[in-house]
């Protein structure tokens, strides 16, 4: 295991980790007028609706399946699957998510740079995630025939536990020494998403996020005004 590959898979993972972090919510004490994602559902409101629902539902589904895949540990899954089923699952299921986002993605892309007026309206920190994101889940599909070779799932259980080993702060890039390029670039490029994330539009994920605090919050007091101040209270969402 060499210099650069401690680096990228021991120390570089929580650099990005700290940013996204700490940038996030300077991001948010700072300057809280550009927590949003600018719209530009005026122009082309078709293709955005067709793109930017597609591109939601898969990246969601993604993100989902590659937090639960990588970081619930092998014993908890082994008494009711085995890993080479899990494996399966895993690259069969994201495989359709990720042609479905990367349509999405696609449109999204396409309408940015060859609409013009979005073109002109748009900042370049926009274009530049949108072009990343494009690449990193064009990797994680070329990785799909590597998955499909590997049937004695030993790559995902190599990725799992450095992903664990990660969160756990015991860094431990061995097993992934032996990985084929496409696994190494698009956990590189994944990470580094991370860091450009308290930089670019993709901040506003955290207020979708927050959005589900609304299921929680208490019962507000509401006073109607036909009945007067002496009337009683009801209670609403």
């Amino acid at each position: 295991m060499n210099t650069l590959h401690n680096f990228l898979f021991n120390v570089y993972p929580y650099i990005c980790l700290s940013v996204f972090l700490m940038g996030s919510l300077a991001r948010f004490d700072r300057d809280q007028y550009t927590w949003k994602s600018d719209s530009s559902q005026l122009l082309r409101k078709g293709q955005l609706r067709w793109g930017s629902n597609l591109f939601h539902i898969g990246i969601l589904f993604l993100f989902g399946g590659h937090a639960v895949g990588l970081l619930t540990p092998h014993f908890m899954y082994e008494p009711f699957i085995t890993a080479e089923q899990k494996q399966l699952v895993a690259v069969t299921a994201g495989g359709i998510a990720g042609v479905i986002c990367f349509i999405g993605l696609t449109l999204l892309l396409h309408r940015r740079i060859f609409d013009e007026r979005i073109r002109l309206t748009s900042h370049r920190t926009d274009l530049g995630i949108l072009i990343i994101l494009w690449v990193q889940l064009v990797l994680g599909l070329i990785t799909l025939p590597y998955s499909f070779g590997h049937k004695d799932a030993g790559v995902m259980l190599a990725l799992a536990d450095w992903a664990q080993h990660i969160v756990t702060f015991r860094p431990d890039a061995a097993g992934l020494v032996a990985l084929d390029w496409p696994y190494k670039v698009h956990l590189v490029l994944g990470m580094t998403i991370f860091l450009l994330f308290p930089f670019s539009r993709l901040v506003h994920v955290w207020s979708g996020f927050g959005t589900l605090a609304y299921v929680l919050r208490p019962y507000q007091v509401v006073r109607s005004r036909k009945l007067g101040l002496n009337a009683d209270t009801t209670r609403q969402r």
